[in-house]
C-alpha cells in the first residue's frame, strides 16, 4: 500500500466514525454495536497513521518505504502521542 492508498484509507475510517456517531445520535444502532464497530475503526486508524510515518521516515532517511509495515494493535495502541 503506497502513502495515497494510505490517506485514502485513513479517510474511510474517519468517515466511518463519522457514520457510526451518527447512526448511534439517530438510533439507528445500539451503543455497544456503535462502541465495538469504533474501537475496530480506531484501532486500524492507529494503524494506518503508524504504516504512514514509518513509511515517511523510510523515504526520509534514503530506505525503502516498501519494507515499512504494518505493527500489531497492541503495539501501535501503546505508544505516547
Amino acid at each position: 500500500m503506497d502513502d495515497r492508498q494510505l490517506l485514502q484509507r485513513i479517510q474511510e475510517l474517519v468517515d466511518t466514525e463519522h457514520r457510526l456517531r451518527e447512526q448511534l445520535a439517530e438510533g439507528r444502532i445500539e451503543e455497544a454495536e456503535e462502541r465495538e464497530r469504533l474501537q475496530r475503526a480506531e484501532e486500524e486508524l492507529d494503524q494506518a497513521w503508524d504504516l504512514l510515518r514509518q513509511r515517511r521516515a523510510r523515504k526520509e532517511a534514503g530506505l525503502n518505504p516498501d519494507d515499512a509495515g504494518a505493527r500489531p494493535v497492541p503495539e501501535v495502541e501503546g505508544y505516547d502521542q
